[in-house]
């Protein structure tokens, strides 16, 4: 069975920190890259960030540049995204999502498999 499980979610003060993780099973977590998506409260899903299938490139959203970091250990079928200075408006369910190349990071609808999501609430 596939599936991508998203973890470490959760309440932080703004300026804090959390680190999701990304654990697929079913598949082969190398030959996709992974895309980060969130989706706040009224408002459209969003790409955050992504990274390629060996982790050699990476993409973000203009707004968590520098704060966030997307990284990958496939010899645990893992990606993370580490989410430092959180500010009140990276509040949202945060997703993962496997996609075969990294070229269509941007394209949802390529997206062959989506986690559950993760609730991350950041207070002020």
């Amino acid at each position: 069975q596939v599936q991508l499980v998203e973890s470490g979610g959760g309440l932080v003060q703004a300026g804090g920190s959390l680190r999701l993780s990304c654990a697929a099973s079913g598949f082969t977590l190398p030959a996709y890259a992974i895309g980060w998506f969130r989706q706040a409260p009224g408002k459209e899903r969003e790409g955050v960030s992504c990274i390629s299938h060996s982790a050699g490139s990476t993409n973000y959203v203009d707004s968590v540049k520098g704060r966030f970091t997307i990284s990958r250990d496939n010899a645990k079928n893992t990606v993370y995204l580490q989410m430092n200075s959180l500010k009140p408006e990276d509040t949202a369910i945060y997703y993962c999502a496997a996609v075969r190349l990294f070229g269509l990071c941007d394209l949802m609808d390529e997206y062959d498999y989506w986690g559950q999501g993760t609730q991350v609430t950041v207070s002020s």
